[in-house]
């Protein structure tokens, strides 16, 4: 039998909590289906960072990179830390330095009663955001000039290559073909970046032509966030660059239940890969026991699909919808149950024979 490895990195505030609940499902599932999961906690955060002052080495990233078939991350940022100068090293650090371009990001409603559009989308709507993870804004590219006098001048890049559109694009209409589905939609702001806009139209149209079983269409950011909330059925497959997709992404999962439910891949096909549930760290909330769990739960999902057991990750998602439609839930969907309780609750489905 093949072990697969998975680092548990809990990270920060509530998402020790998420995690431990996200590994105890992971755990349920691979016994009860013999899969040999082996899971490894590290010990990757704030509290590291300010009792060692080290966020994280290029030991551990390189045996991150060569030891383990995935990693599984909570949440990290913390007040602590002023400038959350770990929450980069650690979260941009194994997105760069793995080079996982494909950022994932489900926006499936499990329930319409989820929704807070007025009458909400369909129970079928399910749209899938693929986002370019490597490039754009995030690169970091720029700088300030004359900093702290009223001739400041602050200059963000947002860095595009042929390569990194390329393949965005290519994993987005690969995926739209493997799942059946039948549009895909590229996001842009073409009229005030053409530079930009004219690349990713390019690559977008030239692809395009390789799948020509798709339905196209492209669309500017403004004009999409406003379509997804007017008419979200309408849309499948998104793909777009690393700042729209970071934004359009956080509605989608508004219009589906909420961040609570959120769960993301990041990914380089073949090599590498991440699954985090899209919320933050809450600090706030952290220590309460009302964090939702199952946005971390739905991540283990998009794991076991990456990691290829399709049916254990329709049955952690199965298990979800459960808990939803039986008021298993935490106070950000209205439910009165704990962390802990909804976990446990999950995890009891799945050790349930349902065959």
């Amino acid at each position: 039998m093949n072990v697969s490895r998975i680092a548990s990195v809990p990270g920060d505030g509530v998402g020790r909590e998420v995690v431990a609940e996200a590994t105890r499902v992971l755990n349920r599932v691979s016994s009860r289906k013999g899969l040999g999961f082996q899971v490894t906690e590290w010990d990757l955060g704030a509290d590291r960072y300010l009792r060692e002052g080290v966020s994280i080495t290029e030991e551990e990233f390189s045996t991150l990179a060569s030891d383990y078939d995935a990693i599984l991350l909570g949440a990290l940022g913390d007040p602590r830390v002023e400038d959350n100068r770990h929450a980069r090293d650690i979260l941009l650090g194994l997105r760069f330095r793995l080079d996982l371009y494909v950022n994932h990001r489900p926006c499936h409603l499990l329930d319409r009663s989820l929704s807070p559009l007025r009458g909400g989308p369909g129970s079928g709507f399910r749209l899938d955001i693929f986002r370019e993870n490597t490039e754009g804004v995030y690169a970091n590219l720029g700088g300030r000039l004359r900093a702290g006098t009223q001739d400041e001048v602050a200059v963000q890049e947002d860095v595009n290559t042929r390569r990194g559109v390329e393949r965005i694009v290519r994993a987005a209409f690969t995926f739209a073909r493997e799942r059946g589905r039948g549009r895909v939609t590229m996001v842009d702001k073409a009229n005030a970046m053409p530079h930009v806009g004219g690349l990713w139209r390019q690559v977008f149209r030239e692809l395009g032509d390789e799948f020509p079983e798709m339905e196209t269409d492209v669309m500017y950011v403004d004009a999409m966030a406003m379509d997804l909330v007017r008419r979200p059925e309408r849309y499948q497959v998104l793909v777009t660059s690393n700042l729209f997709g970071d934004i359009l992404s956080d509605l989608a999962a508004v219009l589906t239940g909420g961040l609570g439910l959120a769960p993301s891949a990041n990914v380089h096909p073949g090599r590498h890969a991440l699954f985090e549930p899209v919320h933050g760290s809450a600090p706030d909330i952290a220590g309460t026991g009302t964090a939702n769990p199952m946005a971390a739960i739905r991540s283990v999902a998009l794991l076991f699909e990456h990691l290829g057991h399709p049916e254990a990750a329709r049955e952690v998602e199965e298990a979800v919808r459960a808990a939803i439609a039986q008021g298993v839930a935490t106070p950000d969907l209205g439910g009165g149950a704990s962390t802990r309780e909804v976990g446990a609750w999950i995890e009891e489905r799945l050790s349930e024979d349902r065959e």
